[in-house]
């Protein structure tokens, strides 16, 4: 007997619904889109790779008609789903309720096209009564929604391919841009500059003890003489005094004149007040404030916080993770008012409950907030039996939140006392709870530190105006002004959408892909964008300012909404983006016969005393520094900020000096030189004699852990004697190698190889170290390429998380996950919540699978192998520059990428057109029902 098919995204949630369901349906699972726009080449059908828009995969000159494929490894997925189909009676399309979801069910709806009844399941969370209550009430695919996502598709697909080859002519090869992306790196540049336009500026004040009879009391210094005395708030993000700023700037020698002047002098309680304060709790989470409060209180990544998030929701314990709403529903209302009364108490309960509005711009208020799921919320000791550690600890915050925003105000007193001494007079602040309300369940973190400490309750003496006290300790405390602080993820995406930018389900990839492209690295949890980052910036604010102003992409937020609410045309809107004289692809033609590469990738730092220029130079292979015929290397660590005349001038004259002779190889009798190179310090024997020869004098990387200061002559060359024999082994009389390999020191003893611990030296490894080290089991290759350092037990797995050096740098490993270490961190600084974080965001990545290349199993059953006169032409064979763009996990809407660059100049030249006509008046576009795969 023929059942229903229920078609879901995700394996998770298909699991998930199952059991509700039971037997009466068949629950399948698309695994994200079946369909996308080509990422190669190698993915462009035959048909239409001749065409002038092939490479773009959508047709710009009809009605921009999109070319949509179906990905090798969705194949076996879509062959699935439609022997489903066969024997199904109905088919319920039940991806999420949001455009990214109807587009799902288009597609499939596309590619299956089923001859049974279709309906469109649509439920905020996954429970029993949620998925019968859209099972009573199924509706119709919504076509304008469609549409919208379609055109963002597409609008990314445009900006991407297009802009992107700009920026590898013109800057560096591999980079890319996207609508979203560009504008996040331009703000992370922004907020650099200014901490380089900062400069530092001292001010003293002065701190005293009063004692009296009700107790002691520290104060900060308010007025003296009666000027007020300057605090951080007078001065700017420059640095500079604020003009308006009528205060005294107190240096070393007027707090100490304030110091001598109170000293040993009893003074009065001049002024005590005190007033009532309210504290209201925060909103119920939407998708930024979740990923914000996430960063700040698990110091997790905008993606962690979403992959969780994604589980949760999947397995039926928390509402949809993707939305702009503050709105909670009724009965999610009734749930926290029942919980409130039953485990708080009826003070804790409001009269009526909290109603929230949303304040960002371009919200979308079609789901409800972010909240437990269910009639009655599941304990957070429940999650913790059920869920592993990410998940409990998600949860916790989820629910603690929607709990606190239906409580009661937090009520207290705020009271200020002023004791005045000679011509001085200070201040003491303080702040008492009298009644914690929502405080007792959740209090909203802080991007600033001295806010959160503000924050906390503070009782002062009870003293009375009046009152006699005298000073104990006076002391004068210098402070220095400090530059703006970096954006970090939370902040980052508080001003995405703060200004309107992108969509918050977004930036997670968004804030992925600039870390992934170079732009941006992390120092801690700030985000410190690249001098890349600045260049690439530099060339699009000064020619493309349109494609990088906050205005114009919040503007195109607000079109694609329109257009998801039929209030606006799809081609219209893609064709104001796109054609004519103020399109994307006209003035990218103008722009690139104005762009001078070697200006948009010249940053300068300053003069030396000689009047000579510095400059960062972006090149093909990186940054440098560039001083009249002088150039250096820049560490990759080194923030923009950081990087002062004088550090410049510093590593200018190291590589002026040019290799350091460490002595004389009495073996060879030729000189020994430390030298630094593109990837670090090296040594090396003699000189090169012929740079056109291709042999290279004898060169040794320095270890692990050795410091430049610390080589010498004897140091050198036991680094250059490298690989070295050890010994023998005892058993089978096979030599006993030592060397430094590209994973690290490593032993080889016939075909066995062990890597060395870094406890151990291979300068100094006996046979007997090496021996014992054979004896022990082999590690799979790439798991573990050394012994490494352990960093702590991942809660989820209970397997010991090791940081270990690789080919490609430090990562770090669980024996099943691996994960590269951000460039620019320090390992030796590693924590295992850091270390946790990276395994998470590596686990369940898309596997890499090459377009045009089946899996192993097909090839195994292909036929036998055609005559020579059916292979595939030359001509249509991929070219070898253009390479695959990198997929993006499909269940978060993420940045169009572009193509590889080809070698060839003239694959990146645009078609000449006749001008197009106005945007206002588009040709008729086709029903989407027409369209073909």
């Amino acid at each position: 007997m023929s059942v229903p098919l229920v078609i879901v995204e995700s394996p998770a949630k298909a699991r998930t619904i199952e059991k509700f369901l039971g037997g009466r349906y068949r629950v399948e699972a698309s695994i994200g889109h079946v369909r996308d726009l080509p990422r190669s080449a190698a993915e462009i059908p035959l048909t239409k790779k001749k065409e002038p828009w092939a490479r773009l995969g959508v047709n710009v000159e009809q009605h921009f008609e999109p070319l949509y494929i179906v990905p090798n490894e969705k194949k076996a997925q879509v062959a699935k789903l439609k022997e489903a189909l066969a024997d199904a009676s109905a088919l319920y399309l039940a991806t999420d309720e949001d455009r990214e979801g109807e587009s799902i069910s288009w597609h499939l709806l596309e590619v299956l096209k089923p001859k049974v009844p279709v309906h469109r399941l649509v439920f905020h969370e996954i429970t029993r009564e949620a998925i019968d209550k859209a099972l009573a009430k199924p509706r119709k695919l919504d076509e304008n929604l469609v549409r919208a996502q379609e055109t963002r598709r597409i609008v990314d697909r445009l900006f991407g391919y297009e802009v992107s080859p700009l920026l590898w002519r013109k800057v560096k090869p591999q980079l890319s841009a996207g609508r979203v992306q560009s504008v996040a790196v331009r703000l992370v540049v922004e907020r650099e500059r200014q901490r380089m336009a900062f400069r530092s500026a001292m001010w003293w004040d002065v701190t005293g003890v009063f004692t009296g009879d009700r107790g002691k009391l520290e104060a900060t210094l308010l007025t003296w003489a009666g000027q007020r005395i300057a605090t951080g708030k007078d001065f700017d993000d420059l640095g500079k005094l604020r003009e308006k700023a009528a205060v005294l700037v107190l240096d070393k020698a007027g707090a100490d004149t304030v110091v001598r002047a109170v000293a040993g002098k009893s003074g009065t309680i001049s002024q005590v007040e005190e007033k009532p304060y309210t504290d209201r709790p925060a909103p119920p989470f939407t998708t930024s404030t979740l990923q914000q409060e996430a960063n700040r209180k698990l110091r997790w990544t905008s993606k962690r916080a979403m992959q969780v998030a994604q589980k949760l929701y999947e397995t039926g314990w928390i509402t949809y993770m993707r939305t702009d709403s503050t709105t909670l529903s009724e009965e999610a209302l009734a749930a926290a008012r029942s919980l409130i009364r039953d485990q708080y108490g009826a003070d804790y309960l409001p009269a009526k409950p909290r109603v929230y509005t949303t304040k960002v711009k371009n919200a979308q208020e079609a789901h409800e907030a972010i909240r437990p799921s269910g009639t009655s919320f599941r304990g957070i000791e429940e999650a913790e039996r059920q869920l592993d550690a990410d998940e409990a600890r998600l949860y916790a915050l989820i629910w603690k939140r929607t709990v606190a925003c239906q409580m009661a105000d937090s009520r207290g007193k705020l009271v200020a006392m002023t004791v005045a001494v000679d011509k001085a007079e200070f201040q003491a602040r303080g702040k008492t709870i009298e009644f914690a309300g929502f405080r007792r369940a959740y209090v909203e973190g802080s991007d600033n530190p001295e806010a959160e400490l503000a924050d906390q309750e503070r009782i002062l003496p009870s003293f009375r105006k009046g009152d006699t006290v005298s000073g104990e300790a006076l002391t004068a405390r210098p402070h220095e002004t400090q530059p703006p602080a970096r954006l970090t993820e939370a902040t980052l995406v508080k001003e995405l959408e703060a200004r309107g930018i992108g969509r918050p389900s977004t930036y997670a990839s968004i804030i992925e892909t600039i870390l992934q492209r170079g732009y941006v690295f992390k120092k801690g949890t700030a985000l410190v964008p690249t001098f890349t980052a600045f260049a690439v910036t530099k060339l699009l604010e000064q020619h493309l300012t349109w494609l990088v102003d906050y205005d114009f992409t919040a503007r195109m937020e607000e079109q694609l909404d329109e257009v998801a609410l039929g209030k606006e045309d799809s081609e219209r809107c893609l064709a104001r983006f796109y054609l004519g004289g103020a399109g994307l692809r006209e003035r990218l033609g103008n722009a690139d016969g104005q762009i001078d590469p070697r200006e948009v990738c010249t940053l300068s730092i300053g003069t030396n005393a000689q009047g000579t220029s510095i400059d960062v130079r972006v090149g093909r292979y990186g940054p440098f520094l560039s001083s009249g015929d002088l150039k250096a290397d820049i560490p990759g660590d080194l923030a923009p900020d950081e990087l002062s005349v004088e550090k410049a001038e510093a590593l200018l004259a190291d590589r002026k000096e040019g290799p350091r002779v460490l002595g004389v190889d009495p073996e060879t009798e030729q000189n020994v030189f430390l030298m630094n190179g593109r990837f670090g310090p090296y040594v090396q024997l003699g000189e090169i004699t012929d740079p056109k020869k291709k042999e290279k004098p004898p060169r040794a990387g320095l270890l692990k852990g050795m410091k430049v200061e610390e080589i010498d002559l004897d140091l050198a060359r036991a680094l250059l004697s490298l690989p070295r024999t050890v010994g023998q082994h005892p058993e089978t009389a096979e030599p006993i190698v030592a060397a430094n390999g590209r994973f690290g020191p490593y032993i080889k003893c016939g075909d066995a190889t062990r890597s060395v611990p870094d406890n151990l030296s291979i300068l100094s490894l006996t046979e007997e170290d090496a021996v014992e080290l054979l004896k022990k089991p082999a590690t799979r290759r790439g798991a573990a390429t050394s012994a490494g350092r352990p960093i702590g037990p991942d809660p989820k797995s209970q397997r010991t998380i090791t940081l270990r050096e690789g080919r490609f740098g430090p990562y770090v490993t669980d024996g099943e996950t691996n994960a590269t270490l951000p460039r620019g961190s320090s390992p030796d600084a590693l924590t295992l919540e850091e270390a946790i974080e990276l395994i998470r965001s590596r686990e369940g990545a898309p596997k890499k699978v090459k377009p045009g290349r089946k899996p192993p199993a097909a090839k195994a059953a292909a036929p036998a192998k055609k005559p020579a006169a059916e292979k595939k032409p030359a001509a249509e064979k991929k070219p070898a520059a253009e390479k695959k763009a990198k997929a993006t996990p499909i269940e978060v809407e993420a940045p169009v990428e572009a193509p590889a660059p080809a070698k060839k100049a003239a694959a990146t030249k645009k078609a000449k057109s006749a001008p197009a006509p106005e945007a206002a008046a588009p040709a008729k576009k086709k029903p989407a029902a027409k369209k073909k795969a």
